[in-house]
């Protein structure tokens, strides 16, 4: 949908001044059109007060006197001699059709255009369109942006930049937390699998992919996160107790199944009025409110059967692996309490 008030059809009066004949009667057309301003438009003399109010005066000709533009014919300017001349001894109307409005923007004129993109497209699409069609334009002619679709036309895919820290804040994370830097690849990968169900809910519902939805995935990074760290820290708990790397990610996924569903399916739960919401911002609602419930649930009902095995693959791999190459086992607090003892050998000899 493409909309403006914009019509060069319009129709209007061209005023058209013979020099000439101003000169001839002695009038001046600068002051003739500074009168002709005050006569159609008015303009403020003085004030005065009185009954304790402020009056402002306001000169202007009679409304019987301006109702139509031939009336402008009939009326007066004073000559260098005094003399009342009317104006249509030297001017005449002509019609003729143009804009029913001027406006500018950054001081260039120019028409205002509002749109929205059609069923299945985003905004983003919208905007590549219109810039499309621009390099169309003649020359001498370019677009220029307002409101919301200024700040998108600038701002790009920062989305995608967003995501990227997101993700890598949490690998960095969870890569100190598990000393490893291939077991949290096992969260990271786990995370497509929520964001595949956010778009599929929304495509369902028929809604965009706009701020609300782009809010929606990167609070299911954490959400989904959370679950799949719950599954992996029990794992590699496991794992350090003596378990194998299969039967520790069996273990982990059992322990922690019925926690994460019940935390999930209350999140679930309480995105149900978000979904049905009514009223003003109620698409807003709906696109925040599907983009995190279709991405829980799918990352919930299949997270809980992939994050075991992608632990089992990425632990297959970290198995032996050290964060630090030539890394001791022994914690620091031992080197320490050697180190003390050594010393006091060493003293005790002395």
């Amino acid at each position: 949908m493409v909309l403006t008030f914009v019509e060069a059809n319009y129709p209007q009066s061209e005023r058209e001044i013979d020099n000439t004949a101003p000169m001839q009667k002695g009038v001046s057309i600068g002051e003739a059109m500074e009168n002709l301003n005050i006569l159609i438009g008015s303009t403020y003399e003085q004030g005065f007060i009185k009954f304790n109010r402020f009056f402002k005066v306001y000169v202007q000709s009679d409304p019987k006197f301006r109702r139509l533009p031939t009336d402008i014919l009939n009326l007066f300017v004073k000559n260098e001699k005094g003399e009342m001349v009317p104006y249509s001894a030297f001017m005449t109307l002509k019609k003729g059709q143009g804009p029913n409005e001027i406006t500018r923007y950054n001081m260039y004129n120019s028409a205002a255009i509002q749109g929205l993109p059609a069923s299945g497209y985003t905004t983003a699409d919208a905007i590549a369109a219109v810039r499309e069609v621009a390099k169309k334009l003649p020359k001498g002619y370019d677009i220029a942006w307002e409101g919301l679709s200024y700040d998108e036309s600038n701002r790009g895919n920062e989305s995608l930049y967003i995501f990227g820290i997101v993700l890598a804040f949490v690998y960095f994370v969870l890569a100190a937390q598990y000393e490893s830097f291939i077991i949290p690849l096992a969260v990271v990968f786990s995370l497509p699998v929520g964001i595949f169900g956010s778009f599929f809910m929304l495509k369902m519902m028929g809604l965009e992919n706009n701020i609300y939805a782009q809010i929606g995935l990167i609070m299911l990074v954490g959400l989904l996160g959370k679950n799949a760290v719950l599954i992996v820290e029990f794992a590699v708990q496991k794992r350090q107790e003596g378990l194998s790397i299969f039967d520790a990610a069996i273990e982990g996924a059992k322990v922690r199944f019925r926690p994460i569903l019940m935390t999930s399916f209350a999140f679930i739960a309480g995105l149900i009025p978000l979904i049905v919401a009514s009223g003003a911002g109620a698409i807003g609602n709906h696109t925040l409110g599907s983009a995190a419930l279709g991405g829980m649930f799918f990352g919930t009902v299949f997270g809980v059967l992939i994050v075991p095995g992608l632990y089992f693959i990425f632990g297959k791999l970290a198995d032996g692996r050290k964060l630090i190459k030539y890394e001791d086992e022994n914690p620091l607090s031992e080197h320490l309490a050697h180190a003390i003892d050594d010393f006091k050998q060493v003293d005790e000899t002395e």
